[in-house]
């Protein structure tokens, strides 16, 4: 038998597709092979019972389903505080005492933000008001393995009081101490939030306690209706979906490593693992053609050719080397290329020394924009950049009060669809309103009052004049992906419609648009058409037009590129660097989108960059929903409820007193303006 743990958080990612491919695999060799998933946060068991047994022309009955019920129900809140809610951002700076006092009231506390930005910021804010030198540590994926087990070890011995996480620590760990779980930020899913508070009191006869803090006001809302969603036993995870295509080559080319292999059997075997029971033999096809030749526009180029049909008409691997550069390269989580940070210190000539500590890695992006002497927060230190060797960031001890921060990458969460739709829900009905606080309440109310609340189903436009510039702002309550994608799309037809847009800012919640010339003078004369501008065609011709100007698809490509083996980022002794990388599958792209539009991983490309990186899929149901509800609201001035994506334009990633002055100052400006 074969069983696994958190099988729906897994299943559903290029991970899940490339495990299912081993699954079928394992069922050639072994047919009597059974399978176990368990999981506590499964939105559609089927999808989960099909992907654990074989699929194919003849599917085999779903797998059996046992679903446990009793346990002592979670005790869960949110976190109130005497500070004024902040109207944006991301870090809950205004309740860190009350965390405080929370770690010290409790054995044992997990601390769980979104991103690794919030984890180095909370944890340094956190150690700055620690007057009982309570032992606070910190975990996320880009510190060196060797510091997260020195804390994972201090951990399980009961040696610190808190620790600050992101999704690190979301699975598999099972201390039993832990008696506290703080979720600082909102949880951005249901299933997620149940996920996390399962790491307090992690037994079945005792309940999870678990505090929610949100960071903004509109994340007080999104809180509650996930800890409305918890206690209904709602779950929120995405369907297995089909599986990736750049997976699938992968997986073709493992299988000639293994032993040379019939394209038919290989077929019928793939067609078993639940994400692919549908893919086609020409697409098949395809998929072994571009790993036998890299495709029509690159077949010339020997390195392309990976495998090679043998006489039998069987594909094997093409010489031994391709072998040895499958298994180094064998994987699907590509990360953006990320530099070694290593602390050093001066010799008495004042030159660096080598050797060192290694802290972790950060990402090679925001390295580049560092020059010698500027100081950024990692590791839960200030650290002063001394340069780059080779593919190490070279650092010394700091003390400035004024560190950036490292804008990783990893570890942001779209709002799901099912809190989304419960945000809209509770905007729209006063009676949800009284489990708010009073902060909250009154805000929606003096919303509703100078504008309008939109009902669940309709899309709120407001427009405005500020300083010189006109700004249109939308409620969309998609998430931030699909906004951004938004954004783009329509400062397009804005352009075409002579508003002249300068600009756009989004956030989980709403889309502002700023432009010179008055997009709400223009509705109201019918020069703009509210019902046009969003209609659904957009994610036609302008979507292509903008893809084809965009870097997005070239970042796609670039991870598509390495998980299909196209790119080979490691090599016996040595490693592509992140630029080497980029250049190479950029001019590759350049190539292909020119001689073969239809290339398989282009195609690959596109479907990634629809569910991912742009959100198409979820911005295409959002048209659909909001077309004939779009309402119009022109205003004079800024309205409550646009405040928090307001604040949002111009603000960098940094942290220290002068910004945060800044930030207030502004904040309290357009408060005011909007409130009175």
């Amino acid at each position: 038998a074969l069983g696994g743990d958190e099988r729906m958080q897994l299943v559903t990612s290029k991970r899940g597709h490339l495990l299912s491919l081993g699954l079928a695999r394992l069922r050639k060799h072994a047919p009597g092979l059974r399978t176990i998933g368990l999981s506590a946060t499964v939105s559609d068991p089927l999808d989960l019972q099909r992907w654990l047994v074989p699929q194919g022309e003849k599917p085999a009955p779903p797998a059996g389903l046992v679903h446990v019920t009793g346990g002592a129900a979670p005790d869960i809140s949110i976190m109130t505080s005497g500070e004024r809610i902040p109207w944006s951002g991301h870090v809950a700076t205004y309740a860190i005492p009350s965390v405080y006092e929370e770690i010290r009231k409790h054995r044992t506390t997990l601390i769980f933000v979104n991103t690794r930005f919030q984890a180095e910021l909370l944890f340094q804010e956190l150690w700055t008001i620690n007057e009982d030198s309570l032992p606070i540590a910190l975990h996320h994926g880009s510190l060196d393995v060797s510091q997260r087990r020195k804390v994972e070890a201090a951990m399980s011995a009961n040696r610190l009081r808190a620790v600050v996480a992101t999704s690190t620590l979301d699975m598999g760990l099972d201390w039993g101490d832990v008696d506290l779980v703080v979720h600082v930020g909102a949880p951005k899913g249901a299933s997620r939030l149940a996920q996390r508070i399962g790491r307090s009191n992690h037994r079945m006869d005792e309940p999870s306690k678990a505090i929610l803090v949100p960071a903004n006001r509109f994340e007080v809302m999104e809180c509650q209706a996930a800890l409305d969603a918890n206690y209904l036993g709602a779950q929120d995870t995405p369907p297995v979906g089909e599986g990736a295509l750049d997976v699938l080559a992968q997986h073709v080319l493992g299988m000639a490593c293994a032993e040379p292999f019939d394209a038919l059997s290989l077929y019928e075997e793939v067609t078993s693992a639940s994400p692919y029971a549908g893919i086609s033999w020409e697409m098949f096809e395809r998929i072994v053609d571009f790993v036998a030749t890299g495709g029509y526009a690159l077949r010339t180029y020997e390195r392309y050719a990976k495998i090679r049909r043998t006489k039998e008409g069987r594909w094997r691997v093409s010489n031994p080397q391709i072998a040895q550069q499958y298994r180094m390269n064998l994987g699907t989580i590509v990360e953006d290329t990320e530099l070694n940070v290593r602390l050093v210190k001066r010799n008495q000539l004042g030159s660096l020394g080598r050797g060192g500590l290694s802290l972790g890695k950060v990402e090679e992006y925001f390295l580049e924009q560092l020059v010698q002497g500027d100081t950024f927060l990692f590791s839960g230190k200030v650290l002063r950049f001394e340069g780059i060797r080779e593919n190490e960031c070279l650092v010394t001890n700091a003390f400035s009060m004024d560190p950036k921060i490292p804008a990783y990458a990893g570890g942001k969460f779209p709002l799901s669809t099912y809190l989304a739709d419960q945000v809209r829900a509770m905007l729209a009905d006063t009676s949800r309103w009284s489990v708010l606080p009073e902060q909250v309440r009154e805000w929606l109310a003096i919303q509703k009052q100078k504008s309008m609340l939109p009902k669940r189903d309709e899309l709120l436009i407001e427009t405005f004049p500020r300083g010189n510039r006109f700004f249109l702002v939308a409620y969309c309550f998609e998430g931030r992906l699909a906004h951004q994608t938004l954004g783009m799309l329509l400062t397009r037809r804005l352009e075409r419609a002579g508003a002249r847009p300068l600009g756009f800012v989004a956030n989980d919640y709403a889309l502002a648009i700023w432009s010179l010339n008055d997009m709400g003078d223009m509705i109201v004369r019918g020069q703009l058409s509210l019902s046009e501008l969003f209609d659904e065609d957009m994610l036609g011709d302008d979507l292509e037009a903008w893809l084809a100007e965009s870097y997005m698809l070239k970042r796609s490509f670039r991870y598509c590129a390495v998980i299909s083996g196209l790119i080979e980022r490691r090599h016996p002794g040595k490693e592509k660097t992140g630029r080497q990388v980029t250049v190479s599958t950029d001019l590759i792209y350049d190539v292909l989108r020119s001689h073969e539009p239809d290339h398989i991983l282009l195609e690959a490309t596109r479907r990634d960059a629809a569910s991912g990186l742009l959100d198409i899929g979820r911005l295409g149901a959002m048209l659909a929903r909001i077309k004939g509800h779009v309402i119009h609201r022109g205003l004079d001035r800024v309205s409550p409820l646009a405040v928090p994506v307001m604040l949002e334009i111009g603000r960098e990633p940094v942290a220290g007193e002068g910004q945060d002055l800044v930030l207030e100052e502004a904040a309290d400006e357009l408060i005011a303006e909007a409130m009175g």
